[in-house]
Parts: C-alpha cells; structure tokens; sequence
C-alpha cells in the first residue's frame, strides 16, 4: 500500500514538475501564473482523487487477502482435528490389541503348561513301551541300533551305488566316446604283422642215432658245444628232438643256428663245432642288426645311437607270454603315431617313444630292475630326450607321467598286448588266474555264483536277489573291480557284470 502511494506521489509530481515547466514556458504570455496556479490546483485535485482511489483498491485487497488467510486458517484447523481423531482412534485400537496380545500370551502359557504336562506323560509311556518292545521282541535297545544301523547302511549302499554309477557315466559320457574313436581309428590303420612267435629252444634231429654223435666220445662234442655257446644242451628220451636252455635268447639263438647247421653238415667234432659257431654268431649279429635297422626304417625314426639300434634288434629274439618283443614295440610306435596324429601331437616323437619303450627287456636278463627302468637308463645313456626317457620309464607306473607321450605309450602298449590272441600263458598259469577271478568274487557277500568267461577277460557275477537291491549291484561291482585291481595281474582290462534274477515258480496239477 505504500508503494501505491508513494508511486501516486511521483506521478503527481510529474505531472506537477510538467505543468510548472509549462507554465514556466508560457510566463510571457498573460494570466500564466494563473493559469498555472489552477493547473496546480486540477493536478492537485486529481492526485487526492487518484490517491483516494488508490486507498480505496489497497483497502479491498487487504480485506480479500484477510478472508483468504481464514479460509486457508480453518481448512488447516480442520485437517488437525481430523488428524487428531485418527490419532485417537489408532491409540484406542492399539490398546485393543496390546489388550488381546496380553490374553494370548495367558493362553499360550497354559498351553504350554499343558504340552509340558503331556511331553512327561508321553516320555512316561514311551519308556513303558520301550520295555514292552524289548520284552515283546526279545532285543535290547542297542541291539535294536544295531539292526537300524544296518538297515541305515544298507539304504547308504543303494544310493551310494547309485551315485556312483551316476558319476561314472557322467565321467565316461565324453572322454570313453573319444578315446574309443581314437584307438578303434589306430587300431584299424596299424598294419604291423603281428605272430606269437618265441625262440626256439627245441631242435629236431633226423634220428636218435644223431643223439650219439652230437654227445661224442666221451662227451666231447657236447661239453665243446656247450662251453663255447654258454647253453646247456639236453639230450634226454624225447625222440627225434633234443633241448637247448639259456636265459640268454641271443646266445640260444646262436646254439639252434649253430647245431642245425652241424646236423646238417654231418661232421660233428670240436673244431667244425668252434668253427660252425663263430660262423652262426657272425651271422645272429648281422640279423641283429639288420632286425634293428628295418625297425628303424619301417617307423620312420632317424638319428638314433647304433647301440640302441643293436638293443632294438635283440628284441627280436625277446618274447612275452609268446608275444614277441621287436613285434610288439613296432605296434606300439605305430599305435603311439596314430595316437599323436589324432592328438595333434608330433607323430616322430610318440613312434620313438613307442618302439623305445621295451627296450629294457634286451638286457633285463643281464641287469636286475624292472625292464622300464633299464629302458629308461639305456635311453638316458644314449642321449634320449626327457620325454622320451619319462615314457619309457613311466608305460608300467615305475615313475609318474610327465607328458602326453608317456600316457600315448601306457595306452598303446596295453591295447598292444590285452587285445586277442596277442599273448598267451601256461595252461596252469591260465587255469590259477580263472580261478583266482572267480575266488575273488565269490568272497562278497549277497553273490551266489561267479563265472569267469572269455578266457579271464570277463567275470559274470550271479546276485542274491533277495540281499542285493539295484543301488547296492553298482557298488558291488565297484567294489569286486577295485579288489580285482588290486590282488591280481594281467593283461588288457576284466569286465565285471552282476546279474541280479527274481523267478516265480508254480506247477499246474
């Protein structure tokens, strides 16, 4: 209002400053002083008029905003009594409820006191029932645990089985899909020819006349031949055929060599005996040799140190269960090849490896150890590489692998000599392992009959079906293949089945 007011008060006084410049302007002229005097006077007149006005309009305004500053005063009054009311109302259903929350809590103490009242009573009877139990079925408390223990245990075996055969296939699922390509893909490509051949030991003669001769006269001949090949010649009662014993298969196969050629010469005297062995061991030496060389050039392996390609042509003459050693080990480089191109792996190394890997079992008759351990030191003699040395050290777990060649070489020199045919064995020593394999499976219990098949290469194990569920055959299986691991020896793998038969029998009259 007193902007109003005081913005009136300038416009008057420029009005006022305009008309006194006026007049001033107009002076000369007459009645000017009048004339401003009554400009004066209007301009005063229209500035208490327009102040008049002014106060008029500020006094409406102050009223209008007065009314709105009630208004707005009593809707704010009413809020808060409204808010109060809730208020009151919220304050009067909590105290209900804290009044229902205390009759509760009245009521779940006697409750409580009565489970109380009842947990004792129940605990009461469940002793009088425990008595009458053990009275009933003759069986005290802890013999009771025993039988849920076993009970316990038995539904532990199932689902242990279970799991197990869960795990075993999810393991299998891809790396046996894999390794089964990799080695059937080998196996078919090898083209080694592949025969059980042994050094002879046993020489036929023409007629048992030749027995006499080859003794001599007063044993002569045969002590001759004998100290000259370091092998001990039998002649016994076996018609036509006489025995030649050595452990030594380089100096057995210079004794067959030399008394063949003798029987055929027909002089059979101390100096054609010293002359026709030099002859034969020139001539094993040059087989050597040249065993060694082929083997060499069938693998595709160079820069090799001439001793160990003489090693690897004794192995000619080295044989395993019947299976021949230098046959053997140029399967297993060609299978280690085969394995490494599926790999991706360098082929010249893992052949090396594998024709390598045996080599022990040239001299093993000369040096004591196992012949992996010999072939490694041999190979490590000769300047071998590390990996080649760990391969050959470690294909029957003397050391542990190192690389991927020596589990190639473990791999190849089981499919080498587990697949059919490779090997073979005593009658006796054939007939101890069936039986063994069957031993050990009948030593379960829950198993009625156990058959070893195809020449110990399989187990069937016949299950009571009563004592052994479905869960509990896989860990029956397990169990039967780990102590077959760990109690016998042999070649390749042993499958193990169980079968579990339910019959129903019933005769129509």
């Amino acid at each position: 209002m007193n902007l109003m007011i005081g913005i009136c008060s300038v416009i008057a006084g420029l009005v006022g400053g305009i008309v006194v410049y006026r007049a001033l302007q107009g002076k000369r002229e007459e009645g000017a002083v009048s004339k401003a005097e009554k400009l004066l006077q209007e301009a005063a007149d229209k500035a208490e008029k327009a102040r008049k006005e002014l106060m008029a309009e500020t006094r409406d305004e102050i009223h209008r905003l007065r009314q709105e500053v009630d208004k707005e005063t009593r809707e704010r009054k009413t809020e808060l009594q409204r808010t109060e009311r809730k208020l009151e109302q919220k304050e009067e259903n909590l105290d209900r409820k804290l009044e229902n929350v205390a009759k509760r809590e009245e009521e779940y103490k006697q409750k409580l006191e009565e489970v109380k009242q009842k947990t004792e009573a129940l605990s009461q009877r469940e002793g009088q029932l425990v008595d009458r139990l053990e009275e009933i079925s003759q069986m005290s408390r802890d013999e009771a645990k025993q039988l849920l223990l076993r009970e316990v245990e038995s539904e532990a075996n199932h689902i242990i089985g279970l799991r197990l055969k869960e795990m075993e296939e999810r393991a299998r699922r891809d790396a046996d899909r894999k390794a089964q390509e990799i080695i059937a893909v080998a196996v078919q490509r090898c083209s080694v020819d592949f025969t059980s051949e042994i050094a002879v030991s046993v020489v036929q003669i023409p007629s048992d006349e030749m027995k006499g001769r080859i003794i001599g006269r007063e044993g002569r001949n045969i002590r001759t031949f004998e100290t000259l090949t370091g092998v001990d010649l039998i002649v016994d009662d076996t018609p036509e055929a006489v025995t030649l014993s050595c452990f030594d298969p380089i100096r057995r196969e210079v004794a067959r060599l030399s008394l063949e050629r003798l029987i055929q010469d027909g002089r059979i005297h101390p100096a054609r005996i010293e002359e026709i062995i030099d002859k034969a061991r020139r001539d094993v030496d040059i087989q050597v040799m040249e065993s060694g060389e082929e083997a060499l050039l069938e693998t595709g392996i160079k820069h090799i140190h001439p001793e160990l390609a003489k090693l690897i042509g004794q192995l000619r003459f080295r044989a395993s269960y019947g299976q021949n050693a230098l046959h053997h080990s140029l399967e297993v480089a060609h299978l280690c090849g085969l394995f490494a191109a599926e790999l991706g792996l360098d082929e010249g190394t893992a052949k090396r490896a594998g024709l390598l890997h045996d080599i022990g079992k040239a001299v093993d008759h000369q040096v004591e150890g196992p012949h992996a351990v010999i072939g490694a030191d041999l190979a490590k003699r000769y300047n071998e590489s590390a990996e080649i040395i760990n391969a050959i050290a470690s294909h029957h777990e003397d050391e542990e692998p190192q690389s991927l060649y020596a589990l190639l070489v473990a791999a190849a020199d089981a499919a080498s000599a587990s697949r059919p045919g490779a090997r073979r064995e005593s009658l006796d020593a054939y007939v101890k392992r069936l039986e063994k394999l069957e031993e050990i499976a009948n030593s379960f219990n829950g198993v009625n009959k156990a058959f070893a098949i195809q020449a110990g290469r399989e187990v069937r194990v016949a299950v009571s079906p009563e004592t052994t569920d479905e869960g509990e055959m896989q860990k029956l299986a397990y169990d039967i293949a780990r102590k077959i691991e760990s109690e016998m020896k042999y070649p390749g793998q042993i499958k193990v089945t169980l079968i579990r038969e339910t019959r129903a029998i019933e005769y129509a009259k």
